[in-house]
């Protein structure tokens, strides 16, 4: 007969050498995390690829002389803070951060009314509800640049279908309204096209939003009497407010990088009236060519779109804290 050692200590010894109940928990946790790592690898090397790397030169490249010649020679020597200078101290930069500052809050304002008043529009049953919403999201369908042509001709003064309209129904003047001649109504006109172009992507985030809420907590609202604008204030909106602040830093991001709606519309004119930070980043860079200057721009804007997202996603925060302890 074979005699099974009793040695105290060997038996363990054997498992932790086999991969036993001691040791095998440790190597399936680092299993684990080799795999998440190597599922994650691809979206990294991506992001690392497309965003990282051309984000990290465009931060040098504000700091450099880069110009024409640059692209052949590959020279660009650094020059400090003079393009950030260059861009702060020029007359028309104070101008810029207000046009932005209008076209960026009116745009999301109107977006994100209308969305939400047609989400919630939407959020009930009627004949053809699914072929309306369908319809509603061409226009974040099509392409800007033709979106925009269709507008700019749309609100031409002597033959834009939007002055006829507007005649028709005594709300212009003889002639029309000059819509994209004219300094004191060009921003209004690329914030209007733009309002369009961005009411689908609130339409359709917003209206997921309001799919998720239970219907037995309006059902249990309506039986205790509590009306429409109680329930959307106590039901509706604190339980949207994750998707709310979806909406608004995406909507805020996007809004703030606006080129193609402008320069197609007005071509940020009559003078610089419709012109705003993102508009002039691409007309320093591509236009006159003085791309250290125009990298600087664009990296105001990155800057300006990071702080947003941090103060509001942190006031969004304190605010559901507060509401939760109230």
């Amino acid at each position: 007969m074979t005699q099974v050692s009793t040695i105290p200590g060997a038996r363990a010894a054997g498992s932790m050498r086999a991969g036993g109940p001691a040791g095998g928990p440790r190597r399936r946790r680092r299993q684990e995390r080799l795999a998440q790592w190597l599922f994650l690898a691809p979206a990294l090397l991506y992001l690392l690829a497309f965003f990282g790397y051309p984000i990290a030169r465009n931060v040098v490249m504000g700091f450099q002389d880069y110009s024409t010649a640059s692209l052949y020679t590959g020279q660009a020597p650094f020059t400090g803070w003079s393009n950030y200078q260059a861009v702060f101290t020029s007359g028309l930069f104070t101008k810029l951060v207000l046009n932005t500052a209008l076209f960026t809050v009116a745009s999301m304002l109107g977006q994100f009314v209308i969305g939400m008043a047609l989400a919630l529009f939407f959020n009930r049953r009627f004949p053809l509800n699914g072929v309306i919403r369908a319809l509603l999201l061409l226009p974040w369908l099509l392409p800007m640049v033709a979106s925009a042509t269709v507008w700019r001709w749309m609100l031409g003064q002597d033959t834009g279908i939007v002055n006829r309209i507007l005649e028709g129904l005594h709300l212009a003047p003889a002639g029309g309204v000059p819509w994209l001649s004219s300094v004191s109504v060009a921003l209004v006109s690329v914030t209007l096209v733009n309002i369009w172009v961005g009411i689908p992507f609130n339409l359709a985030i917003l209206y997921s939003g309001l799919k998720e809420i239970p219907p037995e907590l309006y059902e249990a609202a309506a039986l205790d009497g509590v009306g429409p604008w109680s329930r959307f204030r106590y039901i509706t909106w604190p339980l949207l407010r994750p998707v709310v602040t979806v909406v608004v830093v995406l909507g805020f991001i996007y809004t703030v990088k606006v080129i193609d709606i402008i320069l197609v519309v007005t071509g940020g004119g009559p003078a610089d009236a419709s012109q705003t930070l993102a508009v002039q980043s691409y007309q320093l860079s591509f236009k006159t060519f003085l791309f250290g200057q125009g990298a600087a721009m664009g990296n105001v804007l990155i800057l300006v779109s990071l702080l947003f997202a941090l103060v509001y996603l942190r006031f969004n925060r304190r605010a559901i804290l507060t509401e939760g302890e109230s």
